[in-house]
């Protein structure tokens, strides 16, 4: 079941009552787990940057699209490779600040999963 996103703010996000504060994943079946960054920031010195790693995290067999939360401000942005990586599953990305994202969220259909980066 897909939850529903109440609100966010800069440093949380809260999902179906329960707030986190700390960038978070949802995956197809409904799941919220914590964003491994690290796999970004390791690379790139920074999680405001998806490395092909963190994507191939992301993605899970037969996802149709991924919602990605870019932050308060949009920082965040996907690295070529994680872009290519998405494109050759046939995954299709929409990115947006978390406060537009979490919209889209909360709207969109399907096979869906989703990425929120809670800060910047």
């Amino acid at each position: 079941m897909k939850p529903k996103i109440d609100s966010t703010s800069f440093g949380s996000i809260t999902v179906e009552g329960e707030t986190y504060k700390y960038d978070i994943l949802i995956r197809l079946d409904g799941r919220v787990e914590m964003r491994e960054k690290q796999l970004s920031k390791e690379l790139y010195g920074t999680s405001h940057k998806i490395s092909l790693e963190e994507a191939k995290h992301i993605y899970e067999e037969g996802t149709e699209k991924i919602i990605i939360g870019t932050g308060q401000t949009g920082f965040v942005e996907l690295s070529e490779e994680a872009e290519d990586f998405f494109r050759e599953n046939r995954c299709g990305i929409e990115s947006f600040p978390t406060p537009w994202a979490i919209e889209r969220w909360n709207e969109v259909e399907g096979r869906i999963a989703a990425m929120f980066h809670v800060t910047c």
